[in-house]
């Protein structure tokens, strides 16, 4: 028994105790603090209407929405990838593709508007899609969906899922601490996530 005893106090020094995660637990979750910064400039995609100027080429100015595969299709160079890029990005590369055209190197992007949707469920008032024109935060999505089932809802433990090359991408947040002024971080989303408020526990 002393023997044992001492096992577990050695145990207890070098594990703290701590009880295993259960397998898979911490699979694809993310440090929020990894992913919910805003992007620094605007990135262009799916949905997108832009407005590309070409200066002293007016014959060439066209408004185009970035298609699904993330294309927009031009006279004189066909396809061209758009999204992921922001607009100063868009705007050196069609310079360059556009360079034998253009009487001065100067071309122009201008986001006309810009929609993309997520998804709400679980533990809120009005579950469904969201439509937002701009960017939006894990806990504005909430409010959009008309808040949190105050007696339901877990807060603490709100899951975004997101889907990335192929791959399933699933993110905790503890939105009570945003709710409570504790934390300035926000999440931002990206278009088709899911954003799961789990309920809480109840025992009987």
């Amino acid at each position: 028994m002393v023997l044992a005893a001492v096992g577990c106090g050695f145990l207890a020094a070098s594990t703290g105790c701590q009880t295993p995660e259960p397998a898979g637990a911490m699979q694809q979750i993310r440090s929020q603090a990894e992913v919910s910064q805003p992007p620094l400039a605007q990135t262009l995609r799916e949905g997108d209407v832009l407005k590309i100027s070409f200066r002293g080429v007016p014959n060439l100015d066209t408004t185009q929405q970035v298609r699904r595969d993330g294309r927009i299709t031009l006279s004189m160079v066909g396809e061209v990838k758009a999204a992921d890029l922001t607009p100063t990005e868009l705007e050196k590369q069609l310079v360059q593709l556009y360079a034998p055209q253009l009487v001065t190197k100067e071309v122009t992007v201008t986001v006309v508007s810009s929609s993309f949707g997520v998804f709400v469920t679980g533990a809120v008032i009005h579950p469904g899609k969201i439509m937002s024109d701009r960017p939006i935060t894990a806990l504005e999505a909430v409010m959009e969906a008309g808040g949190f089932d105050s007696a339901k809802a877990n807060m603490k433990a709100v899951v975004v899922i997101r889907n990335k090359g192929g791959q399933t991408q699933n993110y905790t947040l503890n939105l009570q601490l945003v709710l409570e002024g504790k934390q300035n971080e926000q999440f931002y989303l990206e278009p088709s996530d899911i954003v799961y408020v789990p309920e809480k526990f109840s025992w009987f």
